[in-house]
């Protein structure tokens, strides 16, 4: 009796370590192979279409947040030490970026996810398109343009591939599903705005940021401040600024999720353009908004610009 309950007890024991080896590795499983860091939310955007469930992302600047003026805290130094993959703009997007990843010893893979686009470069504030002329400035915000975004896409999918060879050929299809899309939102875009007369396809935005848009689409942009949102337009450039949009009738000036309104606001009523709406130029919309996803992004702002270019008579 006694042999009989030791049998016992040991297949008891032999069943709850099975119990707890399977719970262990279902739990294993459920959990995201990559734990990923973004500087934004658009490049978190990019991460989650190409890793779906492989990936857990977390973006450092999120919705509606402002990357040119972020102030990192202990708290991001910490998830970007647990972070395999860091995705980052690079060409100088992310000033804070280098004192962060060296404050949190990140010892991951980090992809500059604009590797590989032609930089759009500004030499005195104009755009020469001609390479690196002497205190040349590279623009940062490619991913303006739906074709650079397909060049981020890939990017991020080798890099996901590198560190988690397993799952590499599901990164890089769902990489190439999603870069059929971008080609046709692109291919949209350029129909969207081939429609519109040549002379209204020029408008004003609060800071340099849809050069890459414009370049792309066939559309000239004037915007009141520089490539970051940290820069002020002189009283002088204001001026020059508004003398422009009545000299070119310019019809339209956009606000920018990012930049207080009343900036375009005041150009607006000195000049009689009307203010056009609201773009989404460095940050997504919040879950629910106009704007929570890159392609939605491109979408709506490419609406609210063809629409209040053929809706309004040149200003006069």
């Amino acid at each position: 009796m006694i042999r009989c309950r030791g049998h016992a007890s040991v297949r008891n024991f032999v069943f709850l370590v099975m119990a707890v080896c399977l719970q262990a590795s279902v739990a294993r499983a459920a959990e995201p192979a990559l734990k990923v860091v973004a500087s934004f939310s658009l490049l978190a955007d990019f991460a989650r279409e190409v890793g779906g469930p492989n990936v857990q992302v977390r973006a450092l600047v999120g919705p509606e947040g402002d990357a040119h003026v972020f102030e990192p805290t202990p708290k991001d130094a910490r998830v970007v030490q647990d972070a395999r993959v860091l995705i980052a703009n690079g060409v100088g997007f992310e000033a804070w970026l280098g004192r962060l990843k060296k404050s949190s010893n990140f010892k991951g893979k980090e992809v500059i996810a604009s590797n590989g686009v032609k930089l759009r470069t500004l030499a005195g504030g104009t755009s020469t398109h001609t390479g690196h002329a002497h205190g040349a400035t590279q623009d940062p915000h490619a991913w303006q343009s739906a074709a650079n975004a397909v060049i981020y896409v890939n990017n991020i999918a080798e890099a996901f591939a590198e560190v988690d060879p397993v799952n590499a050929s599901a990164y890089r299809s769902r990489a190439a599903a999603y870069v059929k899309r971008l080609s046709a939102l692109d291919n949209d875009i350029r129909q969207t705005f081939a429609s519109l007369a040549p002379d209204r396809r020029v408008f004003v935005t609060t800071h340099d940021a849809f050069g890459y848009y414009a370049q792309a689409y066939g559309l000239r942009i004037l915007p009141a401040q520089g490539l970051s949102t940290e820069s002020e337009p002189s009283a002088a450039g204001m001026a020059r600024l508004v003398d422009q949009i009545r000299e070119q009738r310019i019809p339209a000036v956009f606000i920018e999720n990012i930049s207080n309104p009343k900036l375009m606001e005041q150009l607006a009523r000195e000049t009689g353009a009307v203010v056009g709406g609201k773009l989404y130029s460095d940050a997504l919309s919040p879950p629910g908004g106009p704007a929570p996803t890159y392609f939605q992004l491109m979408q709506i702002n490419t609406r609210t610009i063809a629409d209040a270019l053929a809706a309004h008579a040149p200003a006069r």
